[in-house]
């Protein structure tokens, strides 16, 4: 389980280097990105509603759902894990629970934005955001459950881009910096300008979120770099390879074939950790 995973992720956020994140969404993802020697990863809300539940993120996966979840990936690594907390699940009492409910079950940060409940992905259309005042009682909230003893950072997210323009997004960034987030993340900027203007305007570290077909461009882990992005996100890179995967292997199976684009059985048992659990039995 990733112990200590708050402190590890403030040093990591010291460092020099940009912080490359793949996002899982559930165990078995979590511990292939710690196998693959990614320092840290984040639980998508989008991946887990649609691998828990086979459906779309529109705010219809609860909170109870997500801690579950996210408890399932924790007990999987070592590494920090940021949870997507979304709106905060309601009013600000709600914010305060849903921050304290993350860190007990060990997140090391955790995400909450500034969308109308139900929210959506923030690379689809129909989305909308509540207005500064709501959005700052929100962010508010989540850093008094922090300050008041919960062992978490808070990842203050705006999607204010899309509907009320870049301007007001970064308003509410450099807002959400002074009332004392950890991590800053204006979703689905649409130009390498807008990228820069953020990153200028604020001094606490940033992520960018990366989509395959997405809103924001697509640059390079040197670019975000340069930019001054301290994290690069990858939200649906192994869900969307997961779907693609199975989606060939199926068409195989339907032809009469054998799929031959899959792990050899040997490597399955060793990822799922069957030499470990083999070895636990002869220590007995």
């Amino acid at each position: 389980m990733a112990l200590g995973g708050t402190e590890a992720l403030r040093r990591l956020l010291e460092g020099p280097d940009l912080l490359v994140m793949p996002c899982c969404y559930d165990g078995l993802s979590a511990r292939l990105i710690e196998r693959a020697g990614f320092p840290l990863t984040f639980m998508s809300g989008f991946s887990v509603a649609a691998a828990r539940l086979g459906l779309p993120d529109t705010g219809l996966i609860s909170y109870g759902e997500m801690i579950d979840q996210g408890r399932s990936i924790l007990e999987s690594v070592s590494i920090p894990v940021i949870g997507d907390g979304d709106t905060g699940y309601g009013n600000a009492a709600n914010v305060h629970r849903t921050v304290e409910g993350y860190a007990r079950s060990g997140f090391a940060a955790i995400m909450i934005e500034d969308q109308v409940a139900p929210k959506r992905c923030g690379h689809t259309q129909g989305k909308e955001v509540v207005s500064r005042e709501e959005a700052l009682v929100r962010i508010k909230a989540a850093i008094r459950a922090r300050d008041a003893g919960a062992d978490i950072l808070i990842l203050a997210r705006t999607d204010a881009r899309a509907t009320l323009g870049i301007e007001e997004a970064l308003w509410r960034m450099q807002a959400f910096e002074d009332l004392g987030a950890d991590i800053l993340f204006l979703e689905a900027p649409q130009a390498v300008a807008e990228m820069e203007a953020f990153n200028h305007r604020v001094k606490k570290p940033t992520m960018a979120n990366l989509i395959h077909g997405g809103k924001t461009p697509i640059l390079s882990a040197a670019e975000l770099e340069a930019l001054g992005f301290r994290i690069a996100a990858y939200p649906l890179a192994l869900i969307g390879s997961a779907v693609a995967a199975m989606e060939q292997a199926l068409a195989t199976l339907k032809s009469g074939d054998m799929p031959e684009t899959q792990v050899e059985f040997r490597h399955l048992l060793d990822v799922v950790g069957f030499d470990d659990y083999n070895q636990r039995l002869e220590d007995s």
